[in-house]
């Protein structure tokens, strides 16, 4: 018993003697061991909370989410009609969601990852969310609304709970800011700022939107309020890499420009900046300023005496066998140039035909470069479109014949009916429908677009108007009537007045379709002219 304690006890002062050499060599290597598990255990219970905050925010998006998706799908259309829920479904997707796939994928998570990567093909991408940017401050500028009331779902005639908050304004004015648009900026970075000045919470820090806003600020030329916004920076954040260096450059500038104009320094505005505070910066377009006013209902040239000029008839296209027994119902829009109106035209049950033929083809609409002849894309023109033949179905080929009857010309020779939907801020800037000379190649043939024959496919709650700058008209569109008027005058010379423009959807969903109808075929039917503007 003795020697087996013995041999015990040699092994283990053995195992001791080992262990305490390699391990345990000092007390304080011991003490570290100690601390060392406890930061383990403090490790781990961060570990334990990250799990549960994750969770936490994954169960709260969900909820979030069920409860919009419940809205949203009750009626999609609808609810995509107001452009702030179109362009925050933009955003969500493309930004939101792709945030939350990060956190999930912090941990193995498969079927998420997995029905993720099945559906973000069709997600929206960087472009989309731009383009919804862009599209709505292309509505603030047309119909002259302030950031306020698009941050608050305030549209014309439209009540919502769709808000923009305090980090959607700040990527709405980086959007712009990152495009050179400082004027766009300053608007939304200026919502941002007053919205987190009010107590709104938000990810992105003040520090973060003054050091946009003073800048975009700087470029649209007020050094005085530059330099108040950069002060309130530095204040934040003495240490910022820029606000420093930023604040002497800009005072500096003041105080020369000052000297060169003999004045003396005047204190910022404490005015905030709002709509109007800086003149909105010129672009290509001439008549932008006459072209946005008439989207507004603004300066319509209707008077008393044009007014009396119009009438309202029962149409047969001059006894023509399909209309004998039911004519049309046409109204005169306009005098001169002539456009008219056509009622009941197309019934509900051929709209949703038409609409679910086009659906699936639908693309981004094009335009004829005029020095190439290429279709291309153009930032002017915001829609999509698709093009239905007659053969296609019975209800296309229907449509086709009535514009005959109805216009007395040859379709024979015109193009397929172009249905297009104009979604958040979706427009048509002024153009002309015809082709100026040189003609391109295409119109050798069938001769140029005679005549335009316009077909509302549905009511829009505000906005899309069709504009005549030229003249000064306005047409709105209403659901199941169709409008026409010629683009060229009867010796084939292109009739410049009938420049024109569909105005940016602001509040609905503008669907169209239209039949563009060539010269070709319609000499005994549109006789030429003795003039050149007959």
């Amino acid at each position: 018993m003795s020697k087996l304690l013995l041999f015990v006890s040699s092994v283990l002062l053995c195992c001791c003697r080992t262990t305490r050499a390699e391990i345990f060599t000092s007390i304080g290597q011991m003490t570290d061991l100690i601390y060392t598990e406890k930061e383990l255990v403090q490790s781990l219970r961060e570990y334990i909370k990250a799990e549960e905050s994750k969770l936490a925010a994954v169960k709260s998006w969900a909820n979030k989410l069920d409860a919009l998706t419940r809205v949203s799908t009750a009626d999609p259309e609808g609810y995509l009609a107001h452009p702030v829920n179109a362009y925050k479904l933009m955003k969500r997707l493309n930004t939101e969601w792709s945030e939350l796939e990060s956190l999930v994928l912090q941990n193995p998570a498969d079927g998420f990852v997995s029905n993720m990567s099945v559906h973000r093909q069709y997600f929206p991408d960087e472009e989309d969310e731009t383009g919804a940017a862009k599209a709505l401050m292309r509505l603030q500028d047309t119909y002259q609304l302030d950031s306020e009331a698009f941050s608050k779902g305030k549209l014309p005639g439209v009540h919502s709970s769709a808000v923009l908050t305090v980090d959607d304004c700040f990527d709405m004015g980086k959007t712009a800011y990152n495009d050179a648009d400082y004027y766009h900026a300053v608007l939304w970075l200026q919502q941002a700022l007053k919205q987190l000045d009010d107590g709104e919470e938000a990810v992105v820090s003040k520090a973060d939107i003054l050091d946009y806003l003073s800048y975009s600020v700087y470029q649209m030329g007020d050094l005085p309020r530059a330099i108040e916004l950069t002060r309130r920076l530095v204040a934040i954040d003495p240490s910022h890499q820029r606000a420093g260096g930023n604040l002497r450059y800009f005072e500096q500038l003041l105080m020369k420009q000052l000297r060169e104009m003999n004045q003396d320094y005047q204190p910022p505005s404490e005015e905030p900046i709002q709509l109007g505070t800086y003149s909105r910066p010129k672009d290509h377009l001439p008549e932008r300023e006459s072209y946005e006013a008439l989207c507004r209902g603004e300066g319509i040239q209707m008077t008393e005496a044009r007014r009396s000029r119009l009438f309202c008839r029962y149409h047969d296209g001059k006894r023509n066998p399909h209309l004998l027994l039911k004519p049309v119902k046409e109204e005169d829009e306009w005098d001169s140039p002539h456009i008219v109106r056509y009622l009941d035209l197309l019934s509900d049950e051929e709209i949703e035909k038409i609409k679910e033929l086009a659906k699936p083809r639908l693309a981004r609409a094009t335009v004829r470069d005029p020095k190439t002849g290429v279709l291309t894309t153009a930032n002017y023109r915001v829609s999509k479109s698709a093009w239905l033949e007659g053969e296609e179905d019975p209800v296309i080929d229907r449509v086709n014949q009535r514009i005959e009857a109805i216009t007395g010309l040859t379709v024979e020779t015109a193009e397929l009916l172009q249905v297009a939907n104009y979604g958040v801020g979706g427009q048509y800037e002024p153009h002309f429908d015809f082709s100026r000379r040189p003609f391109d190649s295409n119109l050798h043939v069938d001769g140029n677009r005679l005549a335009t024959f316009l077909n509302y496919m549905s009511d829009v709650e505000a906005g899309g108007a069709t504009v005549f700058p030229d003249f000064g008209a306005a047409i709105w569109p209403r659901k199941g009537t169709s409008v026409f008027w010629y683009n060229l005058f009867r010796s084939g010379e292109g009739d410049y007045r009938t420049r024109h423009a569909a105005c940016p959807v602001l509040v609905g969903s503008k669907w169209v379709s239209n039949k563009w109808i060539h010269e070709r075929g319609q000499e005994f039917r549109r006789p030429c002219g003795l003039t050149e503007v007959d």
